[in-house]
């Protein structure tokens, strides 16, 4: 296998380093077209890494550099999140479960692009996360506590009852200024999927408990 056979990338623009991680699923059929579209040229689409089903962990773009996944979004005021991150896809239509040698192979992954790049859990997001009116990669299947469980990730270990005015919660969190009921459902989709109507206490005190994981 060859290291970083994509050609769709670029410099980081201002010669920021990453500071952010964004998680994907692909939404096709196997790795192997996953693989074919993001070294393509004409589809100017890449990421980083790519992970098979089975576990397999494939760099397509030195992380060093700038690559085509994040599209039109934001996180935290950051608005070339291209530049400013690295970007996993895990190979999955986005209605299947993902697999354990898929999970452990994304923690490895995770874990050693955070070191390298000095990021801290809270700057590991969902593609979701940086565009709720078009993403909603990776999904509700995705089991983003198991990666907070070892520091992969951030998720609220204690939930009040209630908590502050939920907008302001999710500005504190890093969500872009979009529509209020389009934030609300990327941060259910990652925080409580099975959530449903309209906003409840439940969500403003799980907003709250994950704000206070953010740094300041």
């Amino acid at each position: 296998m060859t290291a970083y056979p994509s050609p769709n990338f670029g410099d980081r623009r201002g010669g920021v380093l990453p500071s952010l991680i964004v998680i994907h699923y692909t939404a096709m059929a196997s790795c192997a077209e996953a693989r074919a579209r993001l070294c393509a040229p004409e589809f100017e689409v890449s990421a980083h890494w790519l992970i098979s089903e089975t576990g397999v962990a494939e760099p397509l773009v030195d992380e060093r550099f700038r690559a085509w996944h994040a599209g039109a979004g934001e996180w935290a005021g950051v608005t070339d999140v291209n530049s400013h991150s690295i970007g996993i896809e895990l190979a999955n239509t986005g209605s299947q479960p993902f697999s354990e040698p898929q999970m452990a192979a994304l923690e490895r992954v995770l874990a050693a692009a955070m070191a390298r790049w000095a990021i801290p859990p809270a700057r590991v997001i969902g593609h979701s996360d940086m565009a709720p009116q078009r993403k909603g990669d990776p999904g509700a299947r995705f089991d983003w506590r198991r990666l907070a469980l070892q520091g992969l990730s951030v998720w609220p270990s204690v939930v009040g009852r209630d908590g502050p005015e939920l907008q302001h919660s999710l500005d504190a969190i890093g969500y872009p200024q979009v529509a209020p009921a389009a934030r609300l459902a990327a941060f259910r989709l990652r925080f409580r999927p099975m959530a449903r109507g309209p906003e409840t206490a439940a969500d403003r005190a799980c907003a709250a408990a994950v704000a206070g994981l953010m740094p300041h």
